[in-house]
């Protein structure tokens, strides 16, 4: 059975109920915490953008130099952005780049706000495709607002529907960063560093699971399985689609690095991006080995298909000669010439008959010597 396959660009339409009328989407739900010396306060739930800044601004009556805010949006709606937009006053293009998804990993700065696309990745093995999630960050002076585009968090956990599950997401050990803390202390763009060494991590299962179909592909092919190809083709769109988004948060990290002297990052930062750095370039040197490694593995495909082209002509050639000696014969004798011989002997029909399956006998044994039946 075919496979659908939905391009990753296209939305999911959304679900209508009765006579038309669209189901009217429940009202987001904002997460925010306070994290002060490198410790996480508790998570508040809020409505809206300006109830979670002010709860920001009542946790903590001396605020340091060293306290920033997280404020986690799991489901987004318009009217949600728009308030974002509206308290922070924030650039028109920047305004634009949040009202649409489905766009490439970048980093740019309006003003005093840093924007940051980051996309990780989710492997569904049973329909061996990669699913890319897209978060948009922002960060203004000490709060840092994580948006999620999809129905994941940016580690691949899928997004619960209850509050009380997403608490006990963000307040579970490893999402209190207790590995992380003296990162944490310098200030929010350690956690989007954090966050982008999180998004780059998850291309790891990706390219195991690759590899794993890969491996399964090979073994396919050898077997002469007719449906290699049409699996090879589409896997490896999945691994040209992995090199395109890790290319483009390559150059992500590029730009982070190119800005860390103008925007005064922290040295330690600075080695911790170059961290990020290095795997990324393992990601994309591993799905570059991959994407050659199924072209070769289409290449012997091709190959094992002509040969066996090649031996099934070699049985039509060999059938078709020992068809064609009887042939010749009956043809012959089918003239009705008058002076033809043997054409009134009492044995010339047996002959005949002996004629074409002595030739038949003779092509079919050199044809067998020759492997070609």
């Amino acid at each position: 059975m075919t496979r659908a396959r939905r391009h990753k660009s296209e939305p999911i339409a959304k679900r209508k109920r009765g006579s038309g009328a669209t189901v009217e989407s429940p009202r987001p739900i904002l997460l925010s915490r306070q994290i002060v010396g490198s410790e996480p306060h508790e998570i508040s739930a809020s409505s809206d953008f300006a109830e979670a800044l002010s709860k920001r601004d009542s946790t903590d009556d001396s605020p340091t130099s060293a306290a920033f805010t997280q404020v986690v949006i799991p489901r987004s709606t318009p009217e949600l952005l728009a308030e974002i937009a509206s308290v922070w006053d924030l650039h028109p293009v920047l305004v634009d780049d949040l009202f649409h998804a489905n766009q490439r990993p970048k980093v740019d700065r309006y003003d005093d706000v840093l924007f940051v696309v980051l996309k990780s990745a989710v492997y569904i093995d049973s329909a061996e495709e990669v699913e890319f999630k897209e978060f948009h960050l922002l960060m203004k002076d000490n709060v840092l607002v994580i948006i999620c585009q999809d129905d994941r968090f940016i580690d691949g956990t899928p997004i619960p529907d209850r509050a009380e599950d997403m608490n006990s997401y963000f307040t579970s050990e490893e999402r209190q960063w207790i590995s992380d803390r003296d990162l944490l202390s310098l200030g929010p763009e350690a956690l989007v560093y954090r966050l982008l060494d999180t998004a780059v991590d998850t291309y790891f299962p990706v390219l195991d699971g690759l590899q794993d179909d890969k491996d399964g592909i090979e073994r396919q092919v050898f077997s002469g399985d007719t449906a290699a190809a049409e699996r090879i083709y589409l896997l490896s769109q999945e691994v040209i689609d992995v090199l395109h988004t890790t290319t483009h948060l390559n150059r992500l990290t590029q730009r982070l690095g190119n800005g860390a002297t103008k925007y005064a990052i922290p040295t330690e930062l600075q080695a911790y991006l170059d961290d990020v750095t290095d795997h990324l370039t393992r990601v994309l040197a591993e799905a570059a080995e991959l994407r050659e490694a199924l072209s070769q593995i289409l290449n012997v495909n091709s190959t094992l298909v002509a040969q066996r082209q090649n031996e099934d002509m070699k049985k039509i050639s060999g059938w078709a000669a020992i068809l064609f000696a009887p042939t010749l014969i009956g043809a012959i004798y089918g003239m009705n010439f008058d002076d033809m011989p043997e054409l009134h002997w009492a044995f010339g029909y047996p002959m005949a008959i002996g004629l074409m399956v002595g030739l038949g006998v003779v092509l079919y044994t050199v044809f067998k010597v020759k492997k070609w039946m």
